[in-house]
């Protein structure tokens, strides 16, 4: 693939319309814009990842969570070019374009951080700002927590750090908490998950996830399952076409679920492989962002741990904390030009 081949077909304005020699013929402002989002494959740490840049200038890189790619960073990669950065959004390892090992060991947080740290490596710079979301935003305080000389600050969505408990893993206190039914708990045995996903269409797999917004945990009864009805309508929020959900499922069709979920599945491997920082805290200036509707924001004291110094205390130089009203899970998709606005403010500083 030369490097500036998009992967596969870009989202286009046009598709719903009715045709017209002028919808192929002039694609819109932000199709161009779009368009002139390199992409390239990069070999690191053993693997190859699936590369999205645009801009010159310091860089930005960009990580993505579950169930989404560099996609995700859509608004956020031409916004921060625009403003004199080099947006860098890889496809994780498992997803997209990039490599999707076989082992669930190989998707611990020490191989992801591997990949970006030499990623930073091949783009000829010595530090990088970092924006996370979701698992992300747990692989971004991981690479502050293991390598804080290569990121100048952090801005992070969603998921706050939480030093590692010295003698709970994080799966069996899920459980203990919530019960078997709870989706973390749920993705846990391989297959199962993925086996539940096949019997209905990738996009409303993905619809599901990217529209849930009921700030309280995500439980999924065993006799439910994750699919549901392969009937079911879901209406979606303005800031989600069905352009977008279609790229995500092409790109799914391709690799599977696998990839993600085993993001899940090294949960307790990755707390028994990071003994060695028990009570380390993060020392890179740190912006964090949530919406107030997020799944996140409402895991049991959550809330007190953000407003009551917890966060603080393990995250020293934490700057500024944002909680968007009406705002769930997806943040940087859901309200993009807020999100820009707030990563360049922040970053700008440095």
């Amino acid at each position: 693939m030369g490097p500036h081949q998009f992967p596969f077909p870009l989202p286009s304005s046009q598709s719903n319309s009715h045709f017209s020699i002028h919808s192929f013929t002039t694609p819109s402002a932000k199709e161009r814009e779009m368009e002139s989002i390199v992409h390239r494959m990069v070999k690191v740490n053993g693997a190859t990842l699936h590369v999205a840049e645009k801009g010159e200038g310091p860089v930005v890189l960009l990580l993505h969570g579950f169930p989404e790619l560099w996609y995700s960073w859509r608004h956020q990669i031409l916004s921060l070019a625009g403003r004199g950065y080099r947006a860098v959004a890889p496809d994780l390892r498992g997803y997209g374009l990039s490599n999707c090992p076989p082992n669930v060991s190989d998707y611990s947080l020490f191989h992801v951080v591997g990949d970006l740290i030499a990623l930073v490596k091949s783009l000829g710079v010595h530090q990088v700002f970092v924006v996370g979301h979701d698992w992300g935003a747990m692989v971004a305080w991981h690479l502050c927590m293991i390598r804080p000389d290569l990121v100048k600050a952090l801005v992070n969505l969603s998921v706050v750090y939480q030093a590692r408990h010295p003698t709970k893993k994080p799966v069996d206190s899920i459980k203990a908490v919530f019960g078997e039914d709870h989706y973390i708990v749920r993705f846990q045995e391989p297959g199962v998950a993925e086996a539940e996903f096949s019997r209905i269409d990738t996009k409303l797999v993905l619809k599901k996830f990217l529209t849930y917004r009921k700030p309280k945990a995500l439980i999924v009864p065993k006799e439910k399952g994750f699919g549901g009805s392969p009937d079911t309508i879901i209406n979606l929020p303005s800031w989600l076409s069905e352009e977008d959900v279609a790229y995500y499922a092409t790109n799914f069709d391709k690799t599977g679920f696998t990839g993600g979920l085993n993001y899940y599945r090294c949960m307790n491997l990755n707390w028994e492989m990071s003994a060695p920082w028990t009570d380390e805290p993060i020392k890179v200036p740190v912006k964090f962002m949530v919406g107030d509707l997020d799944l996140t924001y409402h895991s049991p004291g959550v809330q007190d741990y953000i407003h009551k110094g917890g966060f603080s205390k393990n995250v020293p130089f934490l700057q500024e904390v944002v909680v968007m009203e009406g705002v769930g899970h997806f943040i940087n998709q859901e309200r993009p030009h807020e999100v820009s606005d707030h990563i360049y403010e922040f970053i700008k500083k440095f």
